[in-house]
């Protein structure tokens, strides 16, 4: 008895203390001088023009940041945006708007921005590799301006973007706080800038994917937000496909395309296979969903000339020899191939972009030590968004601007603990809530970060009706993760983002 009322007694104070702790704290945070701390809204309105295909678009450009606060009015967070608007229309609350966010999760929304979508883009040579010093930028032909108005979202924590004095950075970073942060900052724009009857479009690359899809579910239940549509670039929705974890066979078979691809771009395929890259896949994804497959289900099982056959394919379609994948025991982990296919060069392929190569201080690992896709577009564009924020935006801030930062590590997933990420659900149920809500898929054949065959197997099995199926449009390019970087596929994306935003409005 006596232990009972010990164990009662300390518990009351410690919920005293923690009670009283958190009153002093929300004292402290009403107090004028902890007040003047909060970071204020400030906004840089600047007058432009361009040509988009042979006409002038007029836009109003604005960089800025809103604050995000409770219902009692204390701020949260400050959101930076970067947004441009059409000039001159009829009727600005019925033009179409976008709102834009890249991945990581931590990073900036630098890339669409400053890659594809915007009205200015990096200039970059014709194969995507990277230019000469200094960088440039250009007036970007290829803008989706032309229809539709962009808003460029840094998450808390990527960009200027910051948590206020007094709150934690980590109450930001995670799954669900980030959709419901992202969310909010959507709802606080559209209704500041009187954008709630205009059509709304969602586009999000890497996992900027995975916060789309959640995103979509979540503004329709919270916010009553329905889309148009759904742009997602370089798409993760089920991780369980990109996870190489032990007893998950899954990524081995869903890789292997994106493999085929690199080996076909760096001239490792037998003759025949070099013919036609399309071709080529298609045999590979009959492979890998059958005899590869059913091999890995098989496991000890497996009899010897089986495993042989199997591993003699395996390296016919990836350019490894026959030796290397026995001794893999017919798995190839990712970073294993970007070591193992250019060793005999001493050069590593890429993960975000696969036709890139670069060279680690040996040949002898099994990792590479630096994504030579990633180190060569890091400088170019964290450069040119530093100068084209001051200089042609006429925004300033003494923040370090966060291109792509480990500061939101670790990412909480706390909804999925114990399971693998998968948002495919959510997007699934916004498309029956919402039935005239489109997706576009933008895939790249050499993107070893979000492989096409992984984003294929996902959306093939989303439990869809088959009108509902047409919602989908799947599109594919001969680049990587950043597939705009690639003159072509930048030309050939301003094609199908044009015909997907035409067939959604």
């Amino acid at each position: 008895m006596m232990r009972r009322i010990l164990a009662l007694v300390s518990m009351f104070i410690i919920t005293t203390a923690i009670g009283f702790a958190e009153e002093e704290n929300a004292k402290k945070k009403d107090t004028p001088e902890f007040k003047a701390e909060f970071p204020k809204e400030l906004i840089s309105d600047t007058k432009h023009t361009i040509r988009i295909d042979g006409k002038p678009v007029e836009y109003t450009a604005t960089a800025g940041n809103i604050l995000l606060k409770e219902e009692n009015g204390r701020p949260k967070a400050s959101i930076f945006f970067m947004a441009y608007a059409r000039t001159g229309m009829s009727d600005p609350s019925k033009r179409a708007i976008t709102f834009s966010f890249n991945g990581g999760p931590g990073s900036s929304s630098v890339w669409l921005h400053l890659g594809v979508l915007g009205p200015r883009r990096v200039q970059m040579p014709e194969e995507g590799f990277p230019p000469k010093l200094p960088y440039q930028l250009v007036d970007n032909d290829y803008s989706v301006l032309d229809q539709t108005d962009l808003v460029f979202i840094d998450p808390v924590t990527t960009g200027y973007s910051r948590a206020v004095p007094g709150e934690d950075p980590k109450q930001f970073h995670g799954y669900r706080e980030d959709a419901e942060t992202v969310g909010e900052f959507i709802r606080l724009y559209v209704s500041r800038f009187r954008r709630w009857s205009s059509p709304k479009f969602l586009i999000g690359e890497s996992y900027g994917t995975t916060r789309a899809a959640a995103l979509s579910l979540y503004l329709q239940q919270r916010h009553g937000m329905y889309l148009n549509g759904v742009i997602l670039v370089s798409s993760i929705l089920n991780f369980q496909t990109a996870r190489f974890n032990s007893g998950n066979d899954l990524p081995y078979i869903l890789f292997l395309p994106t493999y085929t691809a690199t080996a076909w771009y760096h001239k490792k395929l037998v003759p025949e296979l070099q013919n036609d890259l399309r071709k080529t896949l298609d045999e590979v994804r009959q492979f890998a969903v059958g005899e590869y497959t059913l091999a890995l289900m098989k496991g000890s099982k497996l009899s010897p000339s089986e495993r042989n056959t199997v591993a003699e394919k395996l390296a016919r379609y990836t350019g490894l020899t026959t030796d290397y994948v026995n001794r893999s025991n017919l798995r190839i982990e990712i970073f294993r191939f970007t070591k193992e296919l250019m060793r005999a060069e001493r050069l590593t392929v890429g993960r975000l972009d696969s036709r890139f190569t670069g060279r680690d201080r040996d040949a002898a690992g099994e990792e590479f030590e630096f994504d030579p896709s990633y180190a060569a577009i890091e400088g170019v564009y964290t450069a040119a968004l530093n100068h084209y924020v001051r200089m042609e935006l006429k925004y300033e801030s003494d923040l370090a601007y966060e291109i792509l930062t480990d500061r939101v590590r670790p990412w909480s997933y706390l909804e999925y603990q114990n399971e693998y990420v998968d948002v495919s659900e959510n997007l699934r149920q916004a498309i029956s809530l919402n039935p005239a809500m489109k997706v576009l898929v933008a895939n790249g054949y050499y993107d070893l970060a979000t492989p096409f065959f992984a984003t294929e197997y996902t959306f093939q099995r989303l439990p869809l009706e088959q009108e509902q199926q047409k919602n989908i449009t799947m599109t594919y390019y001969e680049a990587g993760h950043m597939m705009y970087i690639h003159k072509p596929s930048l030309i050939r994306m301003k094609a199908d983002l044009a015909a997907f935003y035409d067939s959604a409005l």
